[in-house]
This record gives structure tokens, sequence and C-alpha cells, in this order.
């Protein structure tokens, strides 16, 4: 997943209503297990971004509905601090509705879940499922359940149907991502976001899905994924929303709620508590899936006052379709080409290395490059912001907490370098407590400083 890594949350609950009105939906953080300490949380959301990249880094080098224009949809996303790293959103499935967990991907556009049967027989180990919290969705317990003809221009076997595939063709998908894989059969259903409360919840037919029955154990108690991506197969998509926003809640507070709304709703002001900056997406490549992302243009970074010296061409998208930058909000820790975190690097470790000293061995080992050792009880120091200079004078500012991570005992840098040509990526740890906007149609990323939890 170049992903979001959201997780969207759907419970064994039944949400009665059909109203076609605009939904407002909140984002809340999970709670920390507390046997998980807090370096180890680090590592394993390092963990994950790691397997993302090497899948980024492989598609670059390889080679090449049912909208409902003028909705407003939105859905809870929790943090999930337990797992490391991905935040939570809430939303249906099937008539009558059952909610479900799912990852919300910024990065992919394929929207599925487990299905049952879930494997050909108990002791299937070929044909996987993992654990999940909440039901199982099941197809014959919905009324408004279907196949996707292959024929569909969303089916992912389209090209191989042809114009004239056998009656009752169905599409088998065997989705790859940098974490894990998924395998079902592509589908169609009744989505609902929002409940069935004030206001009223929103649903929504002939949803393209993948109804998996069969996947890899890499998705973190969830029961699923949303692709928020470009291509024509995401929820953003085919919702025909024209945009999309969410905030995402300060990374340690396991309690709060903030929002993810998608539609033309969407679109309003942002509720910053800053000046609202603008920058164009960049067109990326035309081959998938590559074509998914949200490509930008970053010509510098700052730390305080000091513009370091990066390479003006560090983030250049190329022409063969190596190299740019995406924001990404299923990764974590925020990824630089190296001739760019280098510099970032040696920025951060001047203004500290005279007042911490250097983190080194096992004990304070979180899969991070440059730590800090901690006492007890002590607060880490004050720490000038960090600017990420975006195309069109669009400056995003990081205060400190959004670039410098607490691990146990050890305060480091929550960025990572990329290898020459990989892509770099902005991750969610550097968008906590900003709200961010894409307007699809306008082809923009804008984003404003928030309290997210008070949205």
């Amino acid at each position: 997943m170049a992903s979001f890594s959201v997780l969207l949350i759907l419970a064994c609950t039944i949400l009665a209503s059909d109203a076609a009105a605009a939904v407002r939906v909140g984002l809340t953080r999970i709670h920390a297990d507390p046997e998980v300490t807090a370096s180890e949380f680090v590592r394993g959301a390092l963990r994950r971004d790691m397997h993302r990249h090497a899948r980024f880094a492989r598609e670059q080098l390889a080679p090449s509905s049912a909208a409902a224009a003028g909705l407003t949809v939105g859905a809870p996303t929790q943090k999930d601090l337990r797992n490391g790293g991905e935040y939570i959103m809430t939303l249906s499935i099937g008539t009558p509705p059952l909610s479900y967990r799912a990852i919300a991907d910024t990065g992919s556009d394929l929207i599925w879940t487990q299905c049952a049967p879930c494997g050909d027989t108990v002791t299937d180990t070929d044909n996987q499922c993992f654990k999940q919290s909440g039901c199982l969705y099941n197809p014959s317990s919905s009324t408004t359940f279907g196949v996707l003809p292959c024929n569909s221009p969303l089916s992912m076997c389209a090209a191989m149907a042809g114009p004239s595939p056998p009656p009752g063709c169905a599409c088998m998908y065997n989705q790859t991502y940098g974490t894990g894989w998924t395998a079902g059969v592509q589908s169609v259903e009744t989505f609902t976001f929002g409940s069935s409360s004030t206001p009223p919840a929103v649903r929504v037919p002939n949803i393209a899905f993948g109804c998996s029955n069969a996947s890899s154990n890499d998705w973190n108690g969830s029961a699923g994924l949303v692709g928020l991506g470009r291509g024509s197969m995401s929820l953003v998509s085919q919702l025909g929303a024209g945009a999309f926003s969410y905030c995402l809640t300060p990374f340690q507070d396991a309690n709060s709620t903030s929002t993810l709304l998608l539609g033309p709703s969407a679109a309003a002001a942002l509720k910053g508590t800053g000046p609202v900056r603008s920058t164009p997406f960049v067109a990326g490549p035309s081959k998938a899936p590559m074509s998914t992302y949200y490509y930008l243009n970053l010509t510098g970074i700052s730390v305080g006052e000091t513009a370091l010296a990066i390479p003006p061409d560090a983030f250049s998208l190329r022409a063969d379709g190596t190299g740019g930058l995406i924001i990404d909000s299923g990764t974590t820790i925020t990824t630089l080409v190296d001739s760019a975190y280098q510099q970032v690097r040696a920025a951060v470790r001047s203004l500290l290395v005279t007042r911490l000293p250097l983190a080194h061995g096992p004990d304070h080992s979180t899969g991070l490059d440059l730590c800090f050792a901690l006492k007890a009880s002590t607060p880490p120091p004050a720490m000038p912001s960090m600017t990420l200079h975006f195309e069109g004078g669009a400056d995003m500012v990081l205060p400190v907490e959004n670039y410098m991570i607490l691990g146990s005992g050890v305060w480091c840098l929550a960025m990572r370098n990329q290898t020459v040509g990989a892509m770099s990526m902005v991750g969610n740890y550097q968008q906590q407590n900003i709200h961010v906007l894409y307007d699809v149609r306008k082809e923009t990323l804008s984003f404003a400083p928030a309290v997210c939890s008070s949205l």
C-alpha cells in the first residue's frame, strides 16, 4: 500500500437508513496495547513501511460505475496504536448493513473485505484467513450482493475477458501489497456511510469491491482495505467525489476523534488554526499502479530558519517513472531520497548532539537511524519547527512532535532514507494535526494546521 494505512471499522451492528444526505464521520485513535513498548511500536510501523517501500520500488521499475455524484459521505477513523501506525474509519456493507474494520489507503484503489466462507477447509493453509474483530461478511446473508461482470470497466480482468466474456463469468483477483496479499472474487454491494442517528446514514448501491476468501496475515486485526487512490476502482472515483479530506489526530492520543469526508462538502473551507496553503498535484506515470498515487513537487526543506542544501532535482519525477514524492496516508514514517535525508539528519543531529547522548545498542532499537537517549521522566528539549516547501509557496510547517518520535527511553528522527531513484513519501506521522484536502477535480492539495480532535 502506498497507503494511508487507515483502518476502516466494520463491526457487527445493523444500520437502518436509506437517506441520501451528507454525512460527517469521526476519526478516532485506538488505545495502545500496554504490553507493546514504544520502541516495539515504532519498529512495527517501520517494518510495515519498509515492506510497502519495497513494493513501490518494484512497481516503479516494472513495465508498464457506481458513481453517486453530489453525495458527501464520511467514516469515523481511529488510530491503531497497538499494531503500528494506522488510522481506523467506520462504514458498513450489505443489506442489512454489517460494519467492519478496514485500512483506508490513499496509495491503492481496490476496496475489499474478508468474506465467508474463508478458505476451502478449516485446515487449509493455502487459502488462509486472518483474525479480525467483528463478524465476517457473508454475501449469502445480504440481499444486495452481486458478482461484478467480467466486462465491467471496474473489473480487474476485463482485458482478459474480452468484449464477450462467457455467461456468468466471475473475475478472480489476487492483489499484492507491500505488507501482504488478498485474493477472491470481484463483486458489487451497497455500502452505508455514517450511522442511523443525525445526520442520517448514506447508502450507496453497486459499489465494486473485492470479496476476499484468502489473505495473508498482515492486516493487524482489520477486516480489509478501502482504496482512496486515483484509479477507477477507488472509493473516491466510484462515489464521483470531487474531493476528500481528513485530519489525523495526534499520534500518541488514543482517545480523540476527528473526521474524514468524501464528496462536494469536503471541498469546504479547511477548519485550521492557521493559513491554508495549496500546491498542485504532479502528473504521475500513466501506468498502474503509479497512476494511483498523489504526487507532489517538494522544492526544499528548512529546519528552523535554515534552508538545507538539498539538490534542486532531489524529488523530481523522472521520465522512466522513478523518483518523485507522494503524500501517503498508509505510510507512517516519511522517507526521503538519501541526498535530502542526509541533510535533514545532519541538521537535527547538530541541534541535539550537545544536549543529548546518541542512543546505541539493542536496548534502544527502534529501527530508525538517528536516536537520542532520554533519562526517565525527562522531557525532550525544545526544537525548532521543520518546514516542507512545496511548489507554489505552500509551506507545510511541522512542529517538533511531527518529525521527532518518542520510543522507550529514546527520541528519534521519524524519517528514513531512500535509495537513488526510489520514490519519497510524506507519511501520516508528519500529517498529524494538519487538515488535508485532496481536490481531485482541481488537481490540488490544500492543508492547514488544525486541532484535529476538535473538528
